[in-house]
């Protein structure tokens, strides 16, 4: 019985995967000057933005790797890394670009870890499932300044972007725990003599022997396994954006938005906002675009600023399908299972959206008044689409998460290795 439902699962989801791409062929067939101006402009989008912002930090995360500093910083974050997040200390590298970087940084360098066998497969998934995060900047510059003209707006969506991301990755620690019974040990959790800087400084030295290319040859492979994520990166934003483009011209985002529109009434939100769900369901941008324009059902005007502001947060948590399918394809050559991202991705848009709402509604003074004034102009060109300020905030953000979880580790190391005795204690008393 069960392998007969595993059988007709198998042929429902080839059956569909079939008739989806017939229909997006005939659409692309049908409306060809839609289709090229869509993926126009997602090429657009890939060579001036998302090319030469990631690229360096893909090339710089090789070459770390390479370099044996993951191995250094994995041994130095353990002891704040592991009982947090139930993930080894390497981790901390991949969560400090992630979040800065935004996706798919994370989940292409939790793909390199595994590679490496510095994290197991389940450990993988955990770190994946919360690390591949939207960048500051991005929801600061293309969201708050560039769609809703509010700066403010933007510390609320990526306040509660972050929240809710710590959240989902202290609920994941419990995930997969009898695996984890059942997983080898790695050679950086094997103990060793010497203080916690000690055994960090053997790690990266241990593991620059291990790995033995000329630093030519490091930097080169480096950049040609960067280049090729980014043009897969590429690849599916030209996609999606042609999907979405043919998808509205044939009505199947309206058909689909009054089918959601049902679901959001009884929750209070104005029926207005299915449509951005929907396209936010496929691509991020275009859904956060539609929900910052969403139009008010009781009325002119736009929907309510704290719904809209709601939904953009749950669609910028929930990253998109085109997000999942870049994943889906850094991870390819892993053993690395997308269910938990994908169920993970799901829960971090729900709590996102509802911690926006409650950071909107209950924090809005102090909020307002933490809007970076580097963001509160939205004329001239948008500071998100800027490489070099891209640039300067990556790095910045990604130095700093470092050094925070490098400070936070350490002071937990120092703590565990103080016993406070009462004086008065004696034993046998």
């Amino acid at each position: 019985m069960q392998q007969k439902t595993r059988r007709l699962r198998g042929y429902f989801i080839a059956y569909i995967m079939a008739f989806g791409a017939i229909f997006l062929t005939v659409c692309m067939v049908q409306y060809p000057d839609a289709s090229f101006e869509a993926a126009a402009q997602g090429l657009q989008v890939w060579f001036e933005i998302v090319f030469p912002a990631l690229l360096p930090f893909f090339i710089a995360g090789q070459i770390l790797m390479g370099l044996g500093v993951v191995h250094f910083l994995g041994v130095l974050l353990e002891p704040f890394m592991r009982p947090v997040f139930n993930i080894p200390g390497a981790g901390a590298f991949v969560v400090a670009m992630g979040l800065a970087s935004g996706y798919p940084v994370g989940a292409a360098l939790t793909a390199e870890l595994r590679r490496k066998e510095l994290v197991s497969r389940t450990e993988a998934e955990r770190l994946m499932s919360f690390s591949n995060t939207a960048d500051p900047l991005f929801m600061f510059g293309a969201v708050a300044v560039g769609m809703f003209g509010l700066a403010p707006v933007g510390v609320t969506i990526s306040l509660s972007h972050y929240i809710s991301t710590i959240i989902v990755g202290v609920l994941l620690r419990f995930y997969g725990r009898q695996e984890d019974l059942l997983s080898p040990p790695r050679l950086q959790e094997k103990e060793e003599q010497g203080n916690i800087m000690t055994r960090a400084l053997k790690a990266l030295y241990r593991a620059r022997i291990q790995d033995g290319r000329p630093f030519g040859q490091l930097m080169g492979d480096a950049i040609r396994q960067s280049v090729n994520t980014l043009l897969l990166v590429g690849g599916f934003i030209i996609l999606f954006s042609v999907v979405i483009r043919v998808a509205t011209i044939a009505g199947l985002t309206r058909m689909l938005g009054h089918f959601f529109a049902r679901l959001l009434i009884p929750f209070g939100i104005q029926p207005t906002l299915a449509e951005a769900c929907i396209s936010g369901l496929f691509e991020v941008t275009i859904g956060c675009n539609l929900a910052s324009t969403a139009a008010n059902s009781a009325g002119p005007g736009l929907a309510p600023l704290i719904q809209r502001v709601a939904i953009a947060s749950g669609i910028i948590s929930w990253s998109g399908i085109s997000v999942h399918c870049q994943v889906a394809a850094v991870v390819n050559d892993t053993d690395i299972r997308m269910t938990p991202f994908v169920l993970a991705r799901f829960l971090h848009g729900i709590l996102s959206a509802i911690m926006a709402a409650f950071l909107f509604e209950y924090g809005a003074p102090v909020l307002t008044n933490l809007a970076l004034p580097v963001f509160a102009q939205a004329a001239g060109l948008p500071v998100w689409a800027n490489p070099i300020i891209r640039f300067r905030y990556f790095g910045t953000g990604i130095g700093g998460g470092l050094l925070f979880l490098c400070l936070v580790s350490a002071t937990y190391n120092l703590l565990t290795r103080i016993r406070f005795i009462p004086l008065w204690f004696k034993k046998g008393d």
